[in-house]
């Protein structure tokens, strides 16, 4: 059984018991998180896909750990000119297990 949520502008495929990180959210650490943007759900084979969302499907998650990501480095040049600049961030991120999946 698994299922396609929208979270945060980004759309995951879950299954309970899974861990995934997704952009960081606003919750605590510990807390349960509820997403009812239910895209697509499948279950014993049956696929049911929402227009655009299921009614009364949700996805119950618990946020494990925030956290930040890798080091991502930009670098731009232009050639010839002396121009060059190095930048980087570390994106935020939520770290979630997906607890319960309901119909």
């Amino acid at each position: 059984m698994y299922a396609i949520v929208n979270i945060a502008g980004k759309q995951f495929k879950v299954e309970e018991g899974k861990k995934i990180y997704v952009h960081r959210l606003n919750a605590k650490e510990g807390e349960n998180v509820e997403f009812s943007e239910v895209l697509l759900t499948e279950k014993d084979g049956k696929i049911n896909v929402g227009k655009p969302f299921i009614d009364n499907a949700k996805v119950i998650a618990k946020v494990l750990q925030h956290l930040k990501g890798d080091k991502v480095l930009v670098f731009k040049k232009k050639r010839r000119k002396g121009y060059q600049k190095l930048n980087g961030h570390r994106q935020l991120l939520s770290q979630i297990e997906i607890e319960k999946i309901k119909l």
